[in-house]
């Protein structure tokens, strides 16, 4: 059986596989990419720039293909998908727009002469990414390296292959030369050598702490650089001046959005005790209605989670966090179908005992915790080992940015939930990673920093 395959998780049917590349079409691909790399060095980032200008016109062009297979393969909703795929259009543009700029050489001041630092591509990148953001997670690697110089070689996960593959095709149609994006579907063991291969300067991964720690450790054992994202448990911390609409607005899809399958999603939701009740009986409004079906369906509201496995997992998460003393406040009720639906749920009383205290839920799971006030709310939210993003809902902007320096975030969002644009850096800190994506400082991820100074006199 091959280990990339599309399973549609709204009906749990196969409809795909795909073969893991031979040892010599690993080799050709990396060389394929390596021998770009040199060529690059000899042509301006903004020859680049032009070109991902077309891959953003190729991702527009096939924006209906694109959000079909990822919903087709990972369940979210069609809207979702093609949301998507607009972020990535953008994203490509900004690249196309501002990297050229961001690549110039650093002036220095110093008194031993005249410095300046140049920005230059390093090599070949790996990038390992995961499912919930098919194109997402590739395009934020691919757009900002591709204007730097790095070729990338992306290991996407198993369950989307299709919109691995989809991708490449469509950077390729933009005008991308052979090498610049090459999709692999490569075993563990191949993934380990692939990285090890010196060729290859950078990996660039997304994924669980297991699977991070693993790469990394092999990152750095060959002496590779790596950026690391690796999941949260994001506190979503509600103060007594929050405005109701935007709070209820907010609510709307803190624990829905993407089916509640996102790193920097509101999992752990802190509310000072004047508005807990407020806020149970709103987000058991927002489940209550919740419509489970086809995620192709404009009607639908609640999607199938990526996969059975998926579901499974936060159920024995969910019954876990039971078993210690969580209390389910409400919970959808069961969903009778094949795919891979799990039934949204609202847990209280979670003590620092509870397994779920300190673990990411992935999936539609609000945990909510009342505190005192403000002060226990930040010593709550950075009580663990996550530390990707944050949000805080006040309606004092400037009381909420201080309470904002306070957090061991990675990101925090002021009145409102996860965003994304590319002059916006991703990344986190503890257990959530280290390196940001996007923005000038993604586009430094991957970059020597070359200093050169004229001493003479």
């Amino acid at each position: 059986m091959a280990k990339y395959q599309s399973i549609n998780p709204y009906t749990n049917e196969k409809f795909a596989d795909y073969d893991n590349p031979t040892a010599t079409q690993i080799d050709e691909a990396i060389n394929l990419a390596h021998t770009l790399y040199k060529k690059w060095q000899h042509e301006s980032p903004t020859s680049r720039a032009k070109i991902l200008h077309q891959v953003a016109d190729s991702l527009r062009k096939h924006e209906d293909e694109m959000a079909t297979i990822m919903t087709r393969e990972m369940g979210k909703m069609l809207h979702e998908s093609k949301e998507e795929v607009e972020i990535c259009i953008n994203i490509c543009e900004y690249y196309a727009e501002k990297g050229p700029e961001m690549l110039k050489p650093q002036p220095i001041e110093s008194k031993l002469g005249h410095g300046y630092y140049l920005k230059q591509a390093t090599g070949v990148i790996m990038a390992c990414e995961p499912w919930n953001f098919p194109l997402y997670q590739i395009i934020r690697v691919f757009a900002p390296n591709f204007v730097v110089g790095n070729p990338m070689l992306l290991k996407h996960a198993h369950n989307v292959p299709g919109s691995a593959a989809l991708a490449a095709k469509i950077v390729k149609e933009g005008g991308a030369p052979e090498g610049s994006f090459i999709n692999l579907y490569p075993t563990y063991d191949q993934l380990d050598d692939i990285i090890a291969d010196p060729r290859i300067q950078g990996v660039a991964l997304t994924g669980s702490e297991r699977g991070g720690s693993s790469v990394a450790a092999n990152a750095g054992k060959n002496l590779k650089k790596s950026t690391m994202e690796l999941g949260g448990n994001d506190p979503f911390i509600i103060l007594d001046d929050a405005d109701p609409e935007v709070l209820k607005q907010v609510l709307a899809t803190a624990r829905t959005y993407n089916g509640g399958q996102v790193c920097t999603s509101s999992k752990r939701i802190i509310v000072v005790k004047s508005r807990y009740d407020e806020v149970l009986h709103e987000l058991k409004n927002v489940f209550t209605n919740l419509k489970a079906g086809d995620p192709m369906l404009d009607s639908t509201t609640l999607p199938p989670m990526n996969s059975v496995g998926a579901r499974d997992k936060l159920a024995k998460q969910v019954q876990a966090a039971v078993d210690s003393g969580a209390k389910v406040f409400y919970q959808y009720p069961e969903i009778k179908s094949a795919g891979a639906f799990f039934s949204p749920v609202i847990l209280t009383n979670v003590d620092h005992n509870n397994p779920a205290f300190d673990e990411e839920m992935f999936g539609p799971v609000a945990v909510v915790y009342q505190v005192e006030d403000e002060d226990e709310a930040i010593a709550l939210a950075n009580n663990s080992s996550y530390g990707l993003g944050s949000s805080i809902i006040s309606a004092n902007v400037d009381h909420a940015q201080e309470l904002a320096a306070q957090i061991e975030t990675g990101m925090t969002v002021i009145n409102g939930t996860w965003i994304t644009a590319g002059e916006l850096p991703f990344g986190g800190v503890k257990n959530s990673g280290y390196g940001r994506e996007l923005s000038d400082l993604g586009m430094m991820a991957f970059v020597n920093q070359h200093l050169v100074i004229d001493v003479s006199k």
